[in-house]
């Protein structure tokens, strides 16, 4: 009996980092753009081969800094201006100096949350099981192998083509990766 499953992709299991950054390169070069990199640690231009030039994490951080900023100022403004004005020795309800250490302890705050939460959200994580892990020789990939895996959901992507274009490659092997 045959067991039918979805796949998820195909993956290139390498001994160097140099070898899986240059079959990175050339994966993109080829034309596939749905694909992802598995390191025991940072490869320098590994992002930069697999296409990712941009985040929007520092776009978040801004965006939470300044809603901190803001909301902070704000929230001093209104309890000493409007809700509970006070004029203690002769200064005025808006006395904005005051209102600064708050302000950026707020923008800081508000900063570091959006950056763990976008990070969070941008990863999709917590992520208890990938597909990748369904590959038994993935788990070497937290000691010293490198994988590359080219997506089916990749608009370029065949099965025999990719597999055929990954083993040009000369990886140690190459599988496919079941949902």
């Amino acid at each position: 009996m045959t067991m039918k499953y979805k796949l998820y992709g195909v993956v290139a299991e390498f001994t160097e980092a140099r070898e899986v950054v240059e079959a990175a390169k050339r994966a993109y070069a080829q034309g596939y753009r749905r694909m992802d990199a598995y390191t025991p640690f940072p490869v320098e231009d590994l992002a930069e081969a697999l296409g990712n030039k941009w985040t929007r994490v520092p776009l978040i951080v801004f965006t939470g800094g300044v809603v901190g900023a803001v909301g902070g100022y704000f929230m001093e403004w209104y309890s000493m201006a409007v809700d509970y004005p006070i004029n203690v020795g002769g200064r005025p309800f808006n006395s904005w100096p005051a209102y600064i250490p708050i302000t950026f302890e707020l923008m800081v705050l508000c900063a570091s949350i959006a950056a763990i939460v976008g990070m969070l959200v941008l990863n999709r994580l917590p992520r208890p099981h990938h597909p990748v892990f369904n590959v038994p020789e993935f788990e070497r990939a937290s000691t010293d192998r490198f994988f590359l895996c080219i997506e089916a959901r990749d608009p370029k992507f065949d099965p025999a083509a990719t597999r055929q274009f990954l083993q040009s490659l000369h990886p140690s092997s190459v599988k496919e990766v079941a949902e």
